[in-house]
């Protein structure tokens, strides 16, 4: 009778079991793979879990190589039941797997310590076979030399490869085979097998179609069906390690990082090096004596070992942060600020008193700034926000300081428009160049200084009071009388709807925009079109241009002219409406002659 060994699912999915066989230390037993271990793996490959295509792929492989080495291998025991996966996680299969080891005799063979040290207590024989892998052996590392910033891998796709530095990159064909999804998922089976073994490499996510792997400094991505079309590895590798005194940084920026800026955001596009300038900044504090900690996923900064990397608790950084205020830390790097609630952790925080350092996705440092507006309050960016740095092709570019004022706005003069005003000033100069303050009931940013062609009420008065006013007369015309005052010019049947009963509607509108405004005919102050111009509304059906004028003068003939140029004679429909069909040679010389409604007149032949 043969001596009998059962496998629990750590020892088969790293492969330990069949290495041991095939170097030919287990021969001749009956190896036993509990039916929970089977229907664990089952399971996994369903949901397209590449765990469980490895775990069946090595059963099938002990099955193979059973009858050269003298084993037997059966799969045995009873079905998990609902109860027994609902407690799972609290090493309900484990323990039974120990039971099937007691009860058959037989030697346990684990990769997992607790499970080990589970069996020796209740006096199972068993055997702890370590994970063990060789790091070069790892077939995506032969794409990768000491210009690879990224490599990226695709199903019937040549390898491509991103080499350079951050900013002066080029994708460079790396292969002259297209890569077939059996070789891809050969890679993803490595790299997933690695985790396993080797305490350098997590699997920070997991989901159907998906994974994300931090194998020490390579971040690797791969996604499948039904998430992908196509198998897709994505494998991401820093060249660069600097320190702060590799920028170019100025005395006085120098000075802020070191001793007063606590709330940092560095923006930058993707793959502009903002990464790199946070793990800089972390060493930096780091070695200043600050008790330092980063919040990443994948957590992929090439921090010193003094720098505690924590990801995500539970699936949420506002679970992490609960426990990173009991580690009571100087400075937290949180890379990469992206979700809502990421945003309100990064401000809760630094309300604590937390030292922040924010990595931002961004186009410029004032898409930086506008990414906060509407997921915190106004009014305390600037106590979350002190610094905002600004990083192209791997440099520090631009470096914004933000303070919060009560003021009037540039532009302003009426000392009633005082408001919460948030200056944004260039950090090395102290250039004013946007301030951001409540206009109605909108957060603006307004650009001032001398970039500005115009500012303050100006510039707002093209963006929103047009807009409002346009809603009742598309041609609405406005005329800036001083910084709180304007005058409306409409046509004269618009008048009635914008002042409403008792004024009440211009009274809004005066409340919501802040300004008093006159609202007058057009034709009071000699800006009316000639005499027999007469006003209508442009928009489109399938087949025609339609020119809605008033209801009154139905039936009547006009004349259209474009651009000053005379197009054709019609004649006004019913309800005032004049169809002219998009084929026809009038609506072509119509579309020819102008680019915009205004250059449109219609002047009345029989008034």
């Amino acid at each position: 009778m043969l001596p009998k060994i059962v496998a629990d699912t750590s020892v088969i999915i790293n492969g330990q079991l069949v290495a041991q066989i095939e170097s030919g230390n287990v021969r001749n037993f009956e190896i036993i793979i509990p039916q929970y271990v089977f229907d664990e793996l089952q399971s996994q490959a369903s949901k397209k879990k590449e765990q469980g295509f490895v775990g069946l792929e090595k059963i099938k492989r002990l099955k193979m190589l059973s009858g050269s080495y003298g084993l037997n291998v059966v799969v045995s025991g009873s079905h998990a039941t609902s109860d027994d996966v609902k407690l799972a996680s609290s090493g309900r299969i484990d323990a039974l797997i120990v039971d099937m080891a007691k009860q058959n005799d037989a030697i346990l063979y684990t990769s997992d310590r607790v499970q080990h040290l589970v069996a020796q207590a209740e006096g199972v024989d068993t055997v702890f076979l370590k994970s063990e892998i060789m790091t070069q052996s790892l077939e995506f590392l032969k794409y990768f030399d000491s210009e690879t910033m990224s490599v990226h891998l695709k199903e019937k796709q040549y390898p491509l490869a991103k080499k350079g530095r951050p900013g002066e990159f080029v994708l460079t064909k790396i292969g002259d085979e297209l890569l077939s999804k059996d070789y891809l998922e050969l890679i993803t089976s490595q790299i997933l097998d690695i985790v396993n073994m080797c305490d350098s490499s997590t699997l920070e996510i997991s989901k159907t179609g998906a994974y994300v792997v931090q194998h020490e400094d390579y971040r690797i991505a791969i996604t499948y069906p039904p998430f992908s079309e196509a198998f897709e590895i994505t494998i991401v590798h820093p060249i660069v390690k600097l320190t702060l005194e590799d920028y170019t940084i100025s005395e006085k920026l120098m000075e802020r990082f070191a001793d007063s800026a606590e709330g940092i955001v560095i923006s930058g596009a993707p793959g502009s090096g903002k990464s790199t300038l946070a793990s800089g900044l972390a060493n930096f504090y780091h070695k200043k004596g600050k008790i330092v900690k980063t919040f990443e996923s994948p957590r992929d900064l090439q921090v010193d070992s003094g720098v505690t990397q924590y990801s995500k608790l539970d699936g949420s950084f506002d679970n992490s942060a609960d426990i990173l205020l009991l580690v009571r830390p100087d400075y937290t790097i949180f890379d990469e600020v992206r979700r809502r609630e990421d945003f309100v952790t990064f401000a809760d925080l630094r309300l604590t008193g937390v030292g922040m350092v924010g990595v931002v996705h961004a186009n410029s440092p004032l898409d930086a700034i506008q990414r906060f507006i509407g997921k915190i309050e106004l009014g305390i960016i600037p106590n979350v926000l002190d610094t905002v740095v600004f990083v192209k092709d791997g440099g520090i570019q631009k470096v914004y300081d933000l303070e919060l004022m009560v003021k009037v706005p540039t532009g302003m003069t009426e000392s009633d428009l005082a408001r919460p005003v948030i200056e944004i000033r260039n950090f090395e100069d102290g250039v004013l160049e946007h301030e951001i303050y409540t206009f109605g009931e909108e957060n603006v940013i307004v650009p001032v200084g001398k970039k500005a062609d115009r500012v303050g009420i100006e510039k707002l008065a093209e963006d929103k009071i047009k807009e409002t006013f346009r809603r009742y007369d598309p041609r609405a015309e406005v005329e800036i009388l001083s910084d709180n005052r304007v005058k409306v010019m409409v046509d004269e049947q618009c008048i009635a709807s914008i002042i409403g009963r008792g004024g009440s509607n211009i009274k809004e509108i005066e409340k919501s925009l802040r300004v008093h405004i006159d609202v007058v005919e057009k034709t009071s102050d000699g800006t009316s079109l000639a005499s027999d111009d007469i006003p209508f509304s442009f928009s489109e059906s399938k087949t025609a241009l339609l020119l809605t004028v008033n209801r009154d003068f139905t039936s009547m003939h006009a004349d259209i002219y474009g651009d000053g140029k005379f197009i054709g004679s019609v004649r006004i429909g019913k309800r005032g409406q004049i169809q002219i069909p998009k084929r026809s040679d009038l609506s072509r010389k119509l579309m020819d002659f102008t680019s915009s409604q205004n250059d449109i007149k219609i002047y009345l032949k029989d008034l």
